[in-house]
């Protein structure tokens, strides 16, 4: 309405209420005197004098179509699901880094990144005359013994003619003695060195000496590593190759310290690798004893079998791990109502009157959320037809 015709409306309404005064009785004037000024505030300011609906309450309209369900804020034991990042890694006990057993020259490479490996493959092979020296060493320390034991041998007969003596008897044995035990070193640094015992046989038939000798697998698999190149003096104490079974793969997480009370061995997770777009599962099979004081996380291992060789090591993933039941609050997922961005529920405050409350809760859990704030154990929340509750609200609220 326009302000003219506003005040237009006033004055006429003055001027008619005016005319009626002298005909109505005092007692009814001063009674209808309040009324007057109501409908005068009214009119002029376009506001009534009550205060405006609650717009968080709705009381539920005769006929309503959704059927309500209302039952109590209950308690129940709810485990958290907690998200670290880890990654894949090689099983320690399916790995295995693979040296020279002499000092040497590489002469020839016949394992590469990648290639499939079985017990006993020769990965490379080296030249050493360290192997060449020790091998010399044993073949005289067996020759030694053997002419010993010959010298033994016609001692005795001479000692059972009473030729000689038994002081030269004993002489001779005590001399055969260390040459067996020298004999015996010199096979065990030969062993030490790599050679089996099968080629120790064959040398002292033979008598050959043979410096070259191979780099062999020692556990079947994949050959993950490679740090040895030909021409390449080697050491025992390098590690020229690294070979993996990579059937089974393990996958480590870092869980805060906070948080390392919810964990166990033997607790069910799953894991998400990005690289695959997909979940799998395991469990925990180590948790570690200390804290990491750099990070303030403890260490989470789980075993998982690779037998299509997806999992790669290094590879990034998240682990899903299931904390230890607690007791909590929860509502039903379907009570719960999305207002602008913040969580709300309809509590019950009266026959088929409910008011819209806003709530603070946990992470969805089996169609589950935990109450973190905002309810009470004792109310009663609307749990079917919030939905269309809410929807009755804001139509009611436009009007």
């Amino acid at each position: 309405m326009k302000p003219q015709a506003l005040t237009l409306a006033v004055l006429t309404a003055a001027l008619l209420l005016a005319g009626c005064q002298d005909s109505t009785p005092p007692g009814a004037r001063a009674a209808a005197a309040p009324a007057t000024a109501a409908a005068l505030t009214e009119v002029a300011t376009g506001e009534p004098d009550a205060p405006p609906p609650d717009p968080l309450l709705v009381r539920v309209p005769p006929g309503f179509g959704a059927e309500l369900r209302v039952v109590p804020v209950g308690a129940t034991p709810l485990s958290d699901t907690l998200r670290v990042a880890g990654k894949v890694d090689f099983d320690e006990y399916r790995v295995t880094r693979i040296g020279a057993s002499v000092t040497g020259r590489v002469i020839e490479i016949d394992a590469h990144l990648g290639q499939v490996v079985k017990v006993g493959d020769t990965l490379a092979v080296i030249n050493s005359t360290e192997l060449g020296q020790a091998q010399l060493a044993y073949l005289k320390a067996r020759a030694q013994a053997d002419l010993q034991a010959r010298s033994v041998e016609r001692a005795r007969q001479l000692f059972a003619a009473d030729v000689i003596g038994r002081a030269e008897l004993q002489r001779r044995e005590s001399e055969l003695a260390i040459a067996s035990a020298e004999q015996r070193g010199a096979a065990d640094q030969l062993r030490v060195l790599g050679m089996s015992s099968a080629a120790i046989g064959r040398l002292g038939g033979s008598g050959a000496i043979n410096s070259v000798t191979p780099v062999v697998s020692t556990m079947a698999g994949t050959v993950v590593e490679r740090r040895v190149t030909p021409g390449q003096v080697v050491q025992p104490s390098d590690a020229l190759y690294v070979v993996a079974d990579l059937s089974q793969v393990w996958v480590t997480a870092e869980v805060p310290e906070q948080q390392a009370a919810l964990v166990k061995a033997g607790q069910a997770v799953t894991i998400e690798v990005p690289a695959l777009g997909e979940r799998l599962t395991g469990k925990l099979i180590f948790v570690a004893d200390t804290v990491n004081p750099e990070t303030r996380t403890v260490t989470v291992r789980s075993q998982v079998a690779n037998a299509s060789r997806q999992l790669k090591p290094a590879m990034l993933a998240t682990m899903l791990i299931q904390a230890r039941p607690v007791e909590r609050l929860v509502v039903p997922s379907p009570a719960v109502v999305r207002d602008g961005d913040a969580d709300n529920v309809f509590v019950e405050v009266g026959p088929n009157l409910f008011r819209l409350t806003p709530v603070r809760l946990g992470p969805d859990a089996d169609e589950r959320r935990p109450v973190l704030a905002g309810l009470r154990a004792d109310q009663r929340i609307l749990v079917a037809g919030a939905f269309h509750l809410n929807n009755e609200r804001k139509r009611k609220e436009l009007e």
